[in-house]
């Protein structure tokens, strides 16, 4: 190995070295990757690609070649990249659920809206369509500019000179470092009719066009797949002045009736970029987990048109209830983003407005017409040359076969004797015996009167903007006639509507209602058994575990968790695990600490009140509606200084709160005297001098308070005269009646 000779070696800091080999790269990708020209609207991979299909003369007339042959051409000559990608890329041009305006006519198995793959490149074959022949017409009359292909040997157009707008026609998706592009199909018709707009304004400047003006000719995006779009006017508007906003695309779907007063949906068209496939399973999945109880069965009956087939659980069912909650639910509604981030004629990225785009497709048709008859103007210039030569031929016949028999150099004499160009004496000399007849003659006359004529137009033309405008809207008109709407592949697939105004539907609506037994152990293994099971039922456990919590509730019911952390936590009913097994670890479900332990486990009552209180014998009311946490991290209620521990929450049932500490003192207040908060430490309960706070309950004082007598029988005391035991929040308290149980516990 050689060794670099230290003059060779250049220090650089490492940081400037990255920067500046990150920019080279991110610059790479964003103008040769992954932004669309906003000329052609194509990427480089994609120019590359509809260029070697061109040169194989796959035109839309001939014949298919195989695609892996023109992946290796690609590849080969222009795309030194991998085939996989180049002829991924040549498979989306193919298909008509992805490109509104196919650019390769393909034979062969491309894929679905399913979401299955193309076949390999091997099977599958491929030829140019209308649109891309179109999008290439000019190349060869020096429309645009070339350059060398990345190994010198061939070259390459820079950009398509053809008057089909594919940017906004077909759109364009990307994401490139730093930056992103997405834009969504149009509908060519619609924007060949903008463009005229446009074309009348530049003719008259006091003609002034606005984006409203002209969404009047171009009202929104006309995707593959149809659909129906539901976003406002203004906000169309507004997306399409700044370049940057999203439109909302809904599903098609009708009523189908059937007899006995019975119906089904069918939705014959679903949004843009939406795998069917994937679509199907969602509402499937929704009907098997009973989110979406109004919904029986969906059924997929596509064949060449797409028919998804919705049954309802009942004739009762609304329809149109049925399809707003899925709407909600699935992507059978769907916001496409705009991103009209793309290379703009000065070769720069930058973010256009609707008009920007289309003005700068227009300075290129106009550069592009000029270019094209100055080429025509060349080819013109030099047959009348050659034309003129052939006249004074024809005038001095005898002389010139003359020379052309006797003078050594007949080209030079020819010259010299009529004053020739090098191009017509050549061509003279070049002309066969029977070119020499007199009808040949006239047909040379009139061939040159014509190209006199056609020569005269021409230069009118390029000296000429009114006559360049007129140009360009003429072969506008001529590429809606072609592709407008009065063609099949022309007509507007995408219609536009206005989302019905109705109330949101929450999401318990779509829970079916059923009863359940909420059942947790002390070891925090949490389950919801089917049905209202009896409470001298037993249950299973873990070897070492047993039963802590256990309670009637429904699967549309919220469930509280509360923790000694002080946090509420918020379970769905219909979210608990089911009753086989043991269940599932409460702390899986929530995000609570291995040390902190679940102190109270009750059903969220709408409206409710419930007192939480803490081990230092602080506590208050907490309305239940604001305690309900939206995320797996609950929702913080008590405040916890040192080591105190939350230790009591329990719905407000009475007018009256009894609590006693470890000192064994019994105090009764009136629950009026707790504040209500929403966090907090607390107020005083109980005051004690040593020890802490072990139960507390809420009870309605004309009927007494109640406790377990103890012993083997099931036997309860009631005691209703408690004036000994009335206080003031915050007393001490007294000892409580004899027959109070020793552990110090209400229940």
């Amino acid at each position: 190995m050689t060794e670099l000779a230290p003059e060779n070696i250049v220090e650089a800091p490492f940081a400037d070295a990255l920067s500046e080999r990150y920019l080279a790269y991110a610059l790479s990708t964003i103008m040769s990757r992954s932004l669309p020209d906003v000329r052609d609207g194509l990427k480089p991979v994609h120019r590359r690609l509809l260029y070697a299909m061109r040169l194989l003369k796959l035109d839309p007339k001939t014949g298919y070649k195989k695609c892996a042959r023109v992946v290796g051409d690609v590849i080969g000559k222009y795309h030194p990249h991998g085939d996989q990608s180049v002829y991924d890329a040549l498979v989306r041009l193919a298909q008509d659920f992805s490109v509104r305006y196919p650019l390769v006519d393909g034979q062969g198995n491309f894929g679905n809206i399913d979401g299955d793959n193309a076949a390999a490149m091997r099977y599958t074959e491929a030829r140019l369509t209308e649109v891309a022949a179109l999008l290439m017409d000019g190349l060869d009359e020096d429309a645009v500019d070339f350059r060398d292909t990345y190994d010198g040997e061939d070259e390459e157009p820079l950009v398509f000179p053809g008057a089909f707008p594919n940017l906004l026609a077909n759109g364009s998706s990307g994401i490139a470092v730093g930056m992103a592009t997405n834009i969504p199909p149009h509908n060519v018709g619609e924007l060949m009719d903008g463009l005229q707009l446009l074309i009348e304004a530049r003719r008259d400047p006091s003609l002034e066009v606005t984006t409203a003006k002209l969404l009047d000719y171009i009202p929104g995006p006309d995707f593959p797949t149809g659909g129906l779009m539901v976003e406002p006017r203004e906000s169309i508007i507004q997306s399409y002045e700044t370049g940057r906003g999203s439109f909302r695309v809904r599903a098609k779907w009708e009523k189908e009736e059937l007899p006995r007063g019975l119906y089904n949906i069918v939705i014959t068209e679903i949004p843009y970029q939406v795998q069917k496939s994937k679509l199907i399973e969602k509402i499937a999945e929704l009907v098997s987990d009973k989110k979406l109880p109004i919904l029986a069965d969906v059924r997929d009956e596509s064949a060449e048109d797409m028919r998804i087939v919705l049954e309802p659980k009942n004739r009762t069912i609304d329809e149109k209830m049925l399809m707003e909650s899925l709407f909600k639910l699935t992507e059978l509604e769907t916001r496409f983003s705009l991103n009209l981030n793309v290379i703009a004629s000065d070769q720069r990225p930058r973010v256009l407005s609707l008009k920007e785009t289309l003005d700068s497709f227009l300075d290129h048709q106009v550069d592009v017409l000029i270019r094209r008859s100055n080429f025509r103007l060349r080819k013109i210039e030099r047959r009348l040359e050659i034309l003129s030569g052939y006249l004074i031929a024809y005038l001095n016949l005898d002389e010139v076969i003359r020379i052309i028999r006797e003078e050594d150099d007949a080209k030079l004499s020819l010259m010299q004797t009529f004053k020739l160009t090098d191009n017509q004496a050549e061509a003279i000399l070049n002309m066969r015996l029977r070119a020499l007849r007199k009808l040949e003659e006239m047909e040379i006359r009139t061939e040159h009167n014509k190209l006199e004529e056609e020569q005269s137009k021409l230069q009118a033309l390029v000296a000429s903007k009114k006559l360049q405008w007129l140009a360009v809207g003429d072969k506008f008109a001529d590429v809606k006639k072609r592709f407008g709407q009065e063609t099949e592949l022309g007509k507007r697939r995408t219609k536009f509507g206005e989302a019905p105004i109705s109330e949101a539907i929450p999401l318990e609506a779509m829970i079916e209602k059923e009863p359940i037994t909420v059942v947790c152990s002390k070891r925090g293994w949490i389950r919801a058994l089917k049905g209202h099971t009896k409470p001298e039922e037993v249950l299973k456990y873990k070897e070492g575990d047993e039963e802590k919590f256990r309670f009637h509730a429904y699967t549309t019911d919220k469930i509280f968790v509360f923790g000694s952390n002080g946090k509420i936590y918020t379970l769905g009913g219909d979210k608990l695990p089911g009753g086989r097994g043991n269940g599932e670890p409460l702390r899986i479900m929530v995000d609570m600490d291995a040390n902190d332990e679940v102190v109270c486990l009750l059903p969220y009552i709408p409206g409710g009140k419930m007192l939480v209180a803490s081990s230092i014998g602080k506590g208050f009311v907490v309305e239940a509606d604001n305690a309900v946490a939206m995320t797996k991290g609950g929702k913080q209620i008590i405040n916890l200084p040192g080591d105190a521990v939350a230790t009591h929450c329990m719905p407000v049932e009475g007018d009256s709160v009894a609590v006693i500490g470890k000192n064994r003192k019994l105090l009764v207040f009136s629950i009026d005297e707790l504040p209500t908060m929403n966090r907090g430490q607390g107020v005083v309960l109980q005051r004690y001098k040593d020890g802490g706070m072990v139960d507390i309950i809420t009870f309605h004082r004309e009927s007494g308070l109640t406790w377990p007598m103890g012993g083997s029988g099931d036997r309860w005391r009631t005691e209703t005269e408690l004036t000994p035991w009335t206080g003031k929040r915050g007393n001490a308290g007294r000892l409580p009646p004899m027959g109070f149980p020793r552990n110090n516990k209400f229940r």
